[in-house]
């Protein structure tokens, strides 16, 4: 990501981690150390990210309790959001609340129509530690908003009910990944 290259082409790929996974469904920690290492980590998300072929990934998903999340998500008018944000902050989440297909790769070849509002802004940091404020809309405000809950330990599954959540349930359970 400095000098103009390719976020994730420095990264090694690392094991995503899967519904059931305790810390999926704890908050993370806030980030301290703006050096080297949270560097290495935000370069190996970008690069699980791609594998995975995500739009966002949260570091909790690659087994790290830290409150960092990146991203590389179009929005509903196709313009490409790609970046990184450190000990995000959700500072707005309003608009029209939307039913919209949702998937994570915690939950691989699943996904649900989940309710998230249309519009997002999220406050951090750079993994510099320069202050960031970015502003989603439509699809994209859908991942700001998937990938903070990761860092609070949530899941999309958790803001389903009923049916829906029996679906995805009894899907995760029969998966080959699944319990």
């Amino acid at each position: 990501m400095r000098h103009g290259s390719i976020p994730g082409s420095r990264g090694r790929v690392r094991p995503v981690t899967l519904l059931g996974d305790p810390v999926l469904h704890a908050a993370c920690e806030e980030a301290t150390d703006f050096g080297p290492e949270l560097a290495r980590l935000v370069e190996d998300m970008f690069a699980t990210m791609y594998a995975a072929r995500g739009v966002g990934l949260a570091a909790n998903q690659v087994g790290v309790a830290l409150r960092v999340f990146v991203y590389d998500c179009p929005d509903d008018d196709e313009v490409r959001h790609l970046g990184h944000v450190v000990n995000p902050r959700l500072v707005e989440a309003d608009g029209v609340v939307l039913r919209g297909p949702e998937g994570c790769l915690s939950l691989p070849g699943l996904e649900a129509g989940t309710e998230r509002y249309d519009h997002a802004v999220v406050e951090g940091f750079n993994a510099d530690g320069e202050p960031v404020r970015v502003h989603g809309t439509g699809w994209f405000a859908r991942c700001l908003q998937h990938e903070y809950d990761h860092l609070e330990g949530g899941l999309y599954v958790d803001r389903l009910s009923g049916w829906r959540r029996h679906r995805v349930m009894r899907q995760a359970a029969r998966a080959p990944w699944g319990g």
